[in-house]
């Protein structure tokens, strides 16, 4: 599966976005932390990191007998930048074009 969409298919989810804003929130935190934010079993919990680290959105670090989860926002960035940037950069130029000319007109009465 190609990386956009594993990236897609982890920000589907509304329990992984949740669990990804728990991240942006405050980093670097245990499966127990995250588990006691959402009505769902360890298990489950678990299902939902395996996706998100699948997707490169959560990578870990072991810190003694804990594994910590944090936040990789390389991924969405790069969504950003493939499929919304490129979108909009047409209808911003265009109003930054309205607003000079206005400005020009305004300048012109003057």
């Amino acid at each position: 599966m190609p990386d956009d969409d594993r990236v897609f298919k982890a920000l589907a989810d509304p329990t992984r976005r949740f669990l990804l804003d728990l991240l942006f929130t405050r980093d670097g935190r245990t499966l127990g932390e995250l588990e006691a934010e959402v009505e769902m079993t360890r298990f489950g919990v678990m299902k939902h990191l395996r996706v998100l680290e699948e997707a490169g959105l959560v990578v870990t670090r072991k810190s003694g007998r804990e594994k910590l989860h944090f936040l990789n926002p390389v991924p969405i960035r790069s969504i950003h930048d493939r499929w919304i940037d490129k979108y909009t950069e047409r209808h911003a130029a265009a109003l930054l074009d309205l607003k000079h000319e206005l400005e020009s007109e305004r300048h012109d009465d003057h």
